[in-house]
Parts: C-alpha cells; sequence; structure tokens
C-alpha cells in the first residue's frame, strides 16, 4: 500500500488512493472517527460504526459499484485507516 499525504487548501488530506476512489480526513474534522470517499461523486463512511463494521453515513453521486468497493476497501484497510485517524485527530 502507497502512503499517501496531499493537504489542500481546505485542510483536506489524502490517506489512500485504490481503484479510482480517493480516501480523505479534513484536518479539522470532527468525532466519530470516518473517511470522505470522492471519485464520481462523494460518501463518508464511519471507521467503526453501530455494529462495529464501517457504515455508510451518506452517498451524494457514487454509483452503487463504487459504494460497494469503497466500503470493502474501508474494511479491508481499516487498521491503517484508524491509525491515520488517530495521528491527525488524537
Amino acid at each position: 500500500m502507497r502512503v499517501v499525504r496531499i493537504v489542500d487548501a481546505r485542510g483536506m488530506v489524502t490517506v489512500h488512493r485504490e481503484l479510482g476512489l480517493r480516501f480523505v480526513i479534513y484536518t479539522t474534522d470532527h468525532v466519530p472517527a470516518h473517511v470522505h470517499v470522492i471519485g464520481e461523486g462523494e460518501a463518508k463512511i464511519l471507521l467503526v460504526g453501530r455494529d462495529g463494521a464501517p457504515e455508510l453515513v451518506y452517498n451524494q453521486g457514487l454509483k452503487t459499484g463504487d459504494i460497494r468497493k469503497a466500503m470493502r476497501i474501508v474494511a479491508e484497510r481499516h487498521a491503517i485507516l484508524i491509525a491515520r485517524w488517530r495521528a491527525m485527530h488524537g
């Protein structure tokens, strides 16, 4: 896995890229721990949902297949994404 750290003017840090999707965490974001997934739209996924697994909060324009891919990637990269969140937000 390639670790990417790009911070844009909005404080958005790209923490992972895979299958045409970009996974970002905002430096000024809030709990609970989550990522924003950007492709041909945007979604927000909690890293730890109510049942302990990643949970989709919202989807604005991502195709169903891209949501499935994003959920799978978040589950597979869960430990790394949680570590990135904690490094940024404590």
